[in-house]
C-alpha cells in the first residue's frame, strides 16, 4: 500500500511540475495579452486562405489566416479574431462548425500590440498598426486621419482613400473585407475597413472609393464605428 501511495504521489508531482514548466515557459516569453501559442496539427491551403487545425494544451481549434506557408508540427503564435460558426468554404466544399479568422499570426512570440481603439469589433482585439507605412493621399481623396477626425461630416458621403492593404478577407457574408492604413493617425485611429467585390492582396498600395457608414453592426461580431461600404477599387 505504501509503495502504491508513493507511486501516486510521484505521478502527481510529475504532472504538477509539467504544468508549472509550461506556465513558466509561456510567461518567460512575455507574450502580449490574449496571445495563444499553438502547434499546427493540420494545414489546408486554398487560393486565398490557409486553414489550420491547431492545438493548445490538448484543446484543438480551427483558424483561418491569409494564405502563407505553415509547417505541420511547428509552433506558432496568434491573436484570436472573429469567430464564425457553421462557416462554409466554397472552395473546400466544407462547413466548419467553428473557425476563427485571424489577422495576427507569427512564428515569433507576439509581445507588443498597438491597437486602433476606434475600429474594434465587438469582443475582439482591434487592428494592429503596421510600421513604416507612409502613403500620400489620392488626388481628390482624403487621409484616414481626416476621415476619423471629421467622421460625422463624412457620414453617408462618398470618399476616396489611398493606402496599403494590411488585411484582406475574402467571401465573408457575401463580401470581401479590406483594411487600409496610410500612416496617418487621429487619436489612435489609423485603420479603415472597406467592404467590396473587388480583389486585392496584402501589401498592395491601392485607392478605394465608397460610402462612409457610422456605427455599422453586421452581426457575428462585426461592428465598426466607421466603415466604407460598397467600395470600388480605382487602382
Amino acid at each position: 500500500m505504501r509503495i502504491r501511495l508513493n507511486f501516486v504521489a510521484f505521478l502527481t508531482a510529475i504532472i504538477l511540475l509539467s504544468v508549472s514548466c509550461k506556465t513558466k515557459n509561456k510567461a518567460n516569453e512575455n507574450l502580449a495579452p490574449n496571445v495563444h501559442k499553438v502547434t499546427a496539427e493540420e494545414v489546408i491551403q486554398t487560393s486565398a486562405y490557409t486553414y489550420l487545425r491547431v492545438s493548445e494544451e490538448s484543446k484543438e481549434t480551427w483558424i483561418a489566416i491569409t494564405r502563407q506557408e505553415v509547417e505541420k508540427g511547428k509552433s506558432y503564435y496568434y491573436i484570436p479574431g472573429i469567430e464564425m460558426t457553421d462557416f462554409v468554404s466554397k472552395e473546400l466544399k466544407r462547413t466548419f462548425k467553428s473557425i476563427f479568422f485571424v489577422d495576427k499570426f507569427s512564428e515569433q512570440p507576439i509581445t507588443n500590440i498597438k491597437t486602433n481603439a476606434a475600429d474594434a469589433p465587438k469582443g475582439n482585439l482591434s487592428a494592429v498598426a503596421k510600421e513604416g507605412i507612409k502613403v500620400e493621399p489620392a488626388v481628390g481623396g482624403i487621409t484616414i486621419a481626416e476621415l476619423y477626425a471629421k467622421k460625422d461630416s463624412y457620414a453617408g458621403k462618398t470618399v476616396k482613400i489611398k493606402g496599403e492593404v494590411v488585411k484582406f478577407n475574402a467571401e465573408i457574408m457575401g463580401k470581401h473585407w479590406v483594411h487600409l492604413q496610410d500612416g496617418t493617425n487621429s487619436n489612435g485611429s489609423f485603420d479603415i475597413a472597406f467592404t467590396t467585390n473587388d480583389v486585392t492582396k496584402i501589401g498592395d498600395v491601392v485607392t478605394f472609393e465608397g460610402t462612409v457608414t457610422l456605427k455599422k453592426d453586421f452581426g457575428a461580431g462585426y461592428f465598426y464605428e466607421v466603415i466604407i461600404e460598397n467600395a470600388k477599387l480605382l487602382q
